[in-house]
């Protein structure tokens, strides 16, 4: 990627790499520094016209996911997403990583793309709106 002076780098964290109570202590400091590492990579390649991004994702409704949270087919999704009606596929979490792959995301690096429902940018038990 160097020597061609281009190029795109997408990192896969979590949505705990932006919050903190959701997970593990380790599971969280390692999202967060998988984090530091896409934006501290997208300042030093950034030069060479290489662009580092990552994709935050909530929890996808995986047989393993479903099984650890003991949820049904879209009990994930309902329970704790602000974005109600819809449930979060694996497919949206690649078409997120295919936006930052391509020429649409030029001009975007060292960013954390979200993709959450909004689950990470309200306290349900803290909140005015019903």
């Amino acid at each position: 990627m160097i020597p061609n002076r281009s190029g795109t780098i997408i990192t896969t964290a979590s949505i705990c790499s932006t919050i903190g109570g959701v997970a593990s202590h380790a599971y969280t400091s390692s999202k967060h520094g998988a984090l530091g590492l896409t934006r501290n990579i997208a300042v030093e390649l950034g030069k060479y016209g290489i662009r580092v991004n990552c994709v935050s994702p909530y929890l996808v409704a995986t047989p393993l996911v479903k099984d650890f949270f003991k949820l049904d087919d879209g009990g994930c999704q309902c329970i704790y997403s602000n974005l109600k009606g819809v449930v979060l596929k694996p497919e949206d979490v690649a078409e997120a990583a295919l936006f930052l792959a391509s020429d649409e995301s030029k001009y975007v690096s060292g960013h954390n793309l979200v993709v959450d429902g909004g689950f990470t940018i309200v306290n349900p038990k803290f909140c005015i709106f019903e």
